[in-house]
């Protein structure tokens, strides 16, 4: 469905990350004008694996990319996960999720599917090199918001979408406007927590032979090694292109002296850690800590490392934060900017675009472009999608633990999900998962192919009103 232009609001968006692309790419879809500015100069799609699954593959098949986003992937049946002498210590098994939900999981190389979505975007939507400095908002019904760039240009609209990641000029700019009118949450003040550091990487695609095993397997060989006494776990995942992305945590705090950890403690609460949001950086150090660790797939992570352009490496720290406030006046948030979760299982990633589809169907259903219309539309999304992105952040704790925690409350846990609890049970909570999956309801919706019911999906006020319109 596409809208008319009758009193459509114009809508800002802050931050090209996936959050930011799949908004605007909806409201192209949707009709709606838009525009994203980009700090950036150029954009430079870095990363290791993601993982999507039945809670947002639909809307790809809405969008008609559903074949485009798995001939990028692979199938994922599970994980392995292994101590550092390379001794099985369990497995999270998802071979039957397919059958029960409909969709594969799958794993691909996050630049492969930013490339994938940024394709998608209309000519001309994306502006590079536009650092928000600050942003302006009046109260009155009939005015809007402005963003205010370091180059000296400005620019209006009716909506602000802050998409703009963990530490978000956006939300720093509304909250400042809020905590000036006394009306922000104390918790909303506080810093994010930093539990780890990652660094991530892809290689460059192995044309000798080398993996070629497990290259020509049909789903992705996906492990985890979790070494024991240190705070590093790593984990490797074979993509298409004869390619292999790696990951390496380390846990601050953990099997660290207490100076160290004190350190950390330190510089956390006075916000010195910040994001360097996907950006490359010398590792040298931590490089040659890890290089000898040994790889699933055969020989060490050196020799990954070894494989992977520098470029392609980054290091980023894994914050975590559920903000209270996700909208004021005239200003909303998505994705990181408002629910910063540990990447585990995808969390974050697919959360992120489930927001971006919720607040688009928000958008679509504003009558007119007011701003109590609007603050209605930010609450139903807020309401629509705070409870899911609050489990949601609860759930990647427990995955976090059992993939790279190494406290020893964190093994226990570890061990008592990996031996006592069956894996029929550990399937079922994983399939009870899918039963939610927001879709775009201004485009045709997709039939359950699945056996696992699904949520019942919100309709579209407009769409509504549009089609009694035509009955009358």
């Amino acid at each position: 469905m596409t809208t008319s232009n009758t009193a459509l609001p114009k809508v800002l968006i802050v931050g090209a990350g996936l959050s930011g692309i799949m908004t605007g790419i909806l409201l192209d879809r949707a009709g709606i004008p838009f525009d994203i500015y980009e700090r950036a100069p150029e954009i430079k799609p870095i990363g290791s694996t993601m993982a999507f699954n039945a809670n947002i593959l639909p809307v790809f098949e809405q969008l008609g990319l559903l074949d485009e986003a798995l001939k990028i992937s692979k199938p994922c049946n599970g994980m392995t996960i292994h101590d550092g002498d390379m001794n099985v210590m369990g497995t999270i098994d998802m071979s039957q999720y397919r059958a029960r939900t409909g969709y594969d999981m799958i794993l691909f190389a996050r630049p492969d599917m930013y490339r994938l979505l940024l394709s998608q975007l209309p000519e001309g939507r994306l502006h590079l090199n536009k650092k928000i400095v600050s942003t302006e908002q009046d109260a009155a019904a009939s005015s809007g918001v402005t963003i205010r760039c370091a180059d000296g240009t400005e620019y209006h609209g009716d909506i602000l979408v802050g998409a703009d990641g963990a530490y978000s000029k956006v939300r720093q700019c509304m909250y400042e406007d809020m905590i000036e009118k006394d009306v922000l949450p104390e918790s909303d003040k506080e810093e994010l927590s930093i539990g780890h550091v990652c660094m991530v990487g892809m290689t460059r695609p192995f044309e000798d032979g080398t993996f070629e095993e497990a290259f020509q397997e049909k789903c992705t060989r996906f492990e985890r090694i979790i070494q024991q006494g240190t705070p590093h776990s790593w984990s490797t995942a074979t993509v298409p292109g004869n390619r292999v992305c790696w990951l390496m945590t380390t846990q601050l705090g953990a099997a660290t002296s207490a100076s160290s950890s004190a350190s950390k403690d330190a510089a956390t609460r006075t916000g010195a850690f910040k994001n360097i949001e996907w950006g490359p950086e010398a590792n040298e150090a931590v490089i040659k800590e890890v290089r000898d660790f040994p790889c699933a797939l055969g020989g060490t992570m050196g020799d990954l490392i070894e494989a992977t352009p520098k470029d392609m490496i980054s290091r980023v720290f894994l914050e975590e934060k559920l903000f209270e406030t996700w909208y004021f006046g005239r200003t909303v948030l998505v994705g990181d900017a408002c629910h910063k979760m540990l990447p585990s299982g995808g969390s974050g990633a697919i959360n992120a675009l489930q927001d971006a589809v919720v607040l688009v169907n928000a958008i679509i259903d504003i009558v007119s472009p007011t701003s109590e219309n609007i603050a209605e539309a930010f609450e139903e999304y807020r309401d629509q999608r705070f409870p899911q992105a609050k489990y949601q952040m609860d759930k990647a704790k427990v995955l976090a633990t059992i993939q790279y925690g190494q406290t020893w409350k964190e093994r226990l846990i570890r061990y008592a999900i990996f031996n006592w609890i069956p894996k029929s049970i550990q399937m079922e909570q994983n399939l009870k998962d899918a039963t939610y999956r927001p879709t775009c309801n201004f485009l045709k919706l997709i039939e359950n192919r699945g056996t696992v019911p699904v949520l019942p999906q919100k309709p579209s006020k407009r769409q509504s009103l549009q089609e009694n319109s035509n009955d009358v």
